[in-house]
């Protein structure tokens, strides 16, 4: 454990998750805009369906831990939603038992901790021609209308929980070409799908009435004094605050 002590943000989930620093996702971008904020935290597994998390649940967020995390945002779903094998492998989870599983996630993280805040993210749509061609052998029965199933309940689920909840596959769809730029492999998010999941997340983290906000320009900057070893201003009597600088990308998100 290094210090000091930072908020942590768990980015928990399937692949979706663990992809999420790569091809400038949606995790590798709230890093970069909590940076000196909070600590953006991967637990993600790919391949994983809602019973899997389940298993892992108590080694992933302990009661125990000594520090819980402010905010978990979780993804499962996805894998769910594939229809079953006639073999009975594969990841498929009935609709009802999904549902049942991610109640008992919410739950979970709620017992642990009052102060703990829970975004749950549905599964986003796929492009199923370009599925096809790059993942076939290993993504047999998933459809984009079984996504759409599995990602509407959910938000049903999360609001009889009162979590919050981003609706990722109908947000994917609102843009024209979402077919064309959304996906690496018509599963797998591309930097411009995971542009689409950070606005919903700051969105979401915007308008909550949270006692406390988790939205990454409303939090204190760690080691924010002045400092004479920072670069001198023009009227080279004081010096510019560069804890305070962050990247022309990252204005962009000044949501």
């Amino acid at each position: 454990m290094v210090g000091p002590m930072r908020p942590q943000i768990v980015l928990f989930g399937s692949s979706i998750v663990q992809f999420s620093f790569d091809n400038g996702g949606w995790g590798a971008i709230l890093a970069g805009l909590y940076a000196r904020k909070a600590d953006i935290v991967l637990r993600g597994y790919s391949g994983w369906n809602s019973r899997q998390a389940l298993d892992v649940l108590d080694e992933v967020f302990p009661k125990d831990a000594p520090v819980q995390p402010s905010l978990v945002i979780v993804y499962f779903g996805g894998n769910d939603s594939v229809h079953p094998h006639p073999s009975g492998l594969g990841p498929h989870v009935p609709l009802q038992e999904y549902l049942e599983n991610m109640r008992k996630i919410a739950n979970h993280l709620k017992s642990i901790s009052e102060h703990i805040r829970i975004i749950f993210l549905t599964s986003p749509p796929i492009n199923e021609e370009q599925l096809r061609k790059k993942l076939s052998a290993t993504q047999s029965g998933r459809t984009n209308e079984s996504c759409g199933e599995y990602a509407d309940a959910l938000m049903e689920l999360s609001e009889e929980l009162n979590v919050k909840a981003i609706n990722l596959w109908s947000a994917i769809q609102t843009r024209d070409d979402w077919l064309d730029v959304s996906f690496t492999d018509g599963v797998h998010l591309s930097a411009e799908g995971s542009k689409v999941v950070v606005k919903e997340i700051l969105r979401v983290l915007r308008e909550a009435d949270w006692k406390t906000s988790l939205h990454w320009m409303s939090m204190p900057t760690e080691y924010a004094e002045d400092s004479p070893y920072y670069p001198p201003a023009p009227d080279g009597k004081t010096t510019i605050n560069v804890s305070y600088c962050v990247s022309r990308r990252s204005l962009q998100w000044d949501l």
